[in-house]
């Protein structure tokens, strides 16, 4: 049975949580790749997308209010997606804008547990770990090339 191991892509270019967000949009359009790991020292701590770059660039939504008695009262949820929109769109930097704690395989994971994972958590790429440490990433394309060689 195929692991992730066997369909990543091993050693993936990653970014400093520091990186200018201009700087790994630069980068993933120099390396045609779709997201970078995000690691402080050896730690994976995020995972920026293009998703999480086109988001710094959308317009941001004010939250939903109503005015109640002259007064306003701001629907919670909507407050907080209004923080987290208004934090990206003004975000400089990749941990401004990365998808933190993002969902990760292990590398003797099974290449069907890993699309399992994929359609249910509903993520395009995911960072490969080995003991902790960052070692590959497998994106759908990587998928569908495993499917395609077994048959």
């Amino acid at each position: 049975m195929a692991t992730a191991r066997d369909i990543m892509t091993p050693d993936p270019v990653s970014v400093p949580p520091d990186m200018p967000v201009t700087d790994a949009a630069k980068l993933m359009v120099e390396r045609n790749i779709g997201a970078l790991p995000v690691l402080e020292g050896e730690k994976l701590i995020g995972l920026v997308t293009e998703g999480d770059l086109i988001m710094a660039d959308v317009k941001v939504e004010f939250p939903t209010y109503i005015d109640l008695l002259s007064g306003f009262i701001f629907y919670p949820p909507s407050v907080r997606r209004f923080e987290n929109e208004l934090r990206k769109a003004v975000g400089a930097e990749v941990k401004d804008v990365m998808t933190r704690e993002p969902v990760t395989v292990t590398a003797d994971m099974s290449v069907e547990d890993v699309a399992t994972l994929m359609v249910d958590r509903d993520v395009s790429r995911l960072p490969v770990l080995d003991t902790g440490r960052l070692v590959g990433i497998i994106s759908k394309s990587d998928i569908i090339r495993s499917l395609a060689s077994e048959g």
